[in-house]
C-alpha cells in the first residue's frame, strides 16, 4: 500500500469517526433508523473497518440509517451482548463463537438465549502473518528453531502461533513481551521475527516493512491442513518487498445481528455494505480480499432482510444459511 494511500485512509477514518461516534450525520429532522455496531478495540483494524462501514452505510442510505460504532474488548463480549441488546444491534465475531453460543457451550454456559442471532455479511478474515527479517536466514518454519520471536500474550494470534509451532515441530526462542513491542524489536535487530493475526494488509506488518526488509513465511499445503484452519493466500505485493504469494491460514469473521432488527434495516445494511465494498477497497485494501463466496464460512441462518438482498443480487447462498 502506498504511503499516500495510508494517509488518505487515515484522513477518511478521522472524518468517519466523527460521524460514527455521534450518529448525527445528515438531516436530523428526517426519519432515521439508528444502528449500534459493536466492533473491537479502538486501536485495532477491525474498529477502523467498523468506522468505514458506518460511513458507507450512512452515505448509501442518505442518512436514513445512522450507525454508532462502539468499542469492544473482544468477540465474546460482542456475542454475549446480543442476548441483551434491544433494537438494531450489529456485532462482529468469528462464526465459531456463534455456534458455541447457540449451543450454550464453553464461555456461553450462562443460561442466556442466543437463538435469535442472524447473519448479515462477511468481513475481512483474521489472517495469520509470520514476519521475519529478510536477512535472518529464515526461509521456512523449520528455520525458526532457536530464533528470537515475539507472539504476544493472550490473543488469538499468540495462541494460534504457539499451537502451530508445536504442530510443525519447531521451537523458536519466544520473547515474553506484548505484541506492540514486536515492530521496534524487529527494527532494532533484537528479534528475528514476530507473529500477528489481522486482516491484510496488517498495519503492524506495514509499519515493520517501512523501515526494514521483511519476508513472510509461507506454509505448505500439508501444514495448512494440519492447522485445521481456513486456507488463505496473501497476494504478492501486499507488503513492500514481499513479491511472492504467501500461503497461510485465517479465522473467518462476520457481521451479525438478531431478529430484533427489522427486515428492511437488515436489507439496507447488507445492500449498502456490498455495494460500497469496491469504493472502500480503494481506501483500505483489506476490503479487496472479501468475496461473496466467503459467506460459506458464516454461521447461519441469515437474517431475512439480508437473504432478500442476496437473492435479488443473484448471489448463491449455501443451504445452511437459509
Amino acid at each position: 500500500m502506498a504511503r499516500r494511500t495510508i494517509t488518505k485512509f487515515l484522513a477518511t477514518l478521522g472524518a468517519a469517526a466523527a460521524i460514527a461516534a455521534t450518529g448525527l450525520a445528515g438531516d436530523p429532522a428526517a426519519a432515521q433508523t439508528r444502528v449500534t455496531y459493536k466492533s473491537a478495540k479502538s486501536t485495532s483494524s477491525y474498529y477502523q473497518m467498523a468506522v468505514q462501514v458506518a460511513e458507507a452505510v450512512q452515505k448509501a442510505t442518505d442518512g436514513a440509517i445512522q450507525v454508532t460504532v462502539e468499542e469492544s474488548q473482544g468477540s465474546v463480549q460482542n456475542v454475549k451482548e446480543a442476548a441483551l441488546r434491544e433494537g438494531a444491534y450489529v456485532f462482529t465475531t468469528p462464526p465459531a463463537l456463534i455456534k458455541l453460543a447457540k449451543g450454550n457451550t464453553k464461555m456461553f454456559e450462562d443460561g442466556k438465549d442466543y437463538g435469535d442471532i442472524r447473519a448479515l455479511f462477511v468481513i475481512p478474515s483474521l489472517t495469520m502473518h509470520y514476519v521475519v527479517r529478510a536477512d535472518a536466514g529464515i526461509g521456512t518454519f523449520a528455520d525458526l528453531d532457536g530464533k528470537g520471536f515475539i507472539i504476544g500474550k493472550g490473543s488469538f494470534g499468540a495462541r494460534e502461533a504457539e499451537a502451530n509451532f508445536e504442530k510443525f515441530g519447531v521451537s523458536p526462542d519466544l520473547v515474553d513481551v506484548e505484541l506492540n513491542s514486536a515492530v521496534p524489536a524487529l527494527q532494532n535487530g533484537q528479534v528475528d521475527g514476530f507473529a500477528t493475526a489481522g486482516s491484510y494488509p496488517a498495519p503492524n506488518v506495514m509499519e515493520a516493512a517501512a523501515s526494514v526488509d521483511i519476508a513472510l513465511l509461507s506454509m505448505t499445503e500439508e501444514q495448512v491442513a494440519e492447522t485445521g484452519r481456513t486456507r488463505l493466500v496473501i497476494p504478492g505485493g501486499t507488503y513492500p518487498g514481499v513479491e511472492a504469494d504467501t500461503l497461510t491460514t485465517s479465522l473467518p469473521v462476520g457481521a451479525y445481528t438478531t431478529t430484533k432488527m427489522d427486515d428492511e434495516t437488515a436489507y439496507q445494511l447488507t445492500k449498502s455494505y456490498w455495494e460500497s465494498k469496491e469504493s472502500m477497497a480503494e481506501v483500505a485494501r483489506w476490503w479487496a480480499g472479501v468475496d461473496p463466496a466467503m459467506l460459506a464460512t458464516m454461521a447461519g441462518p441469515l437474517h431475512p432482510g439480508a437473504l432478500r438482498y442476496y437473492e435479488e443480487a443473484g448471489i448463491a447462498i449455501p443451504d445452511a444459511l437459509k
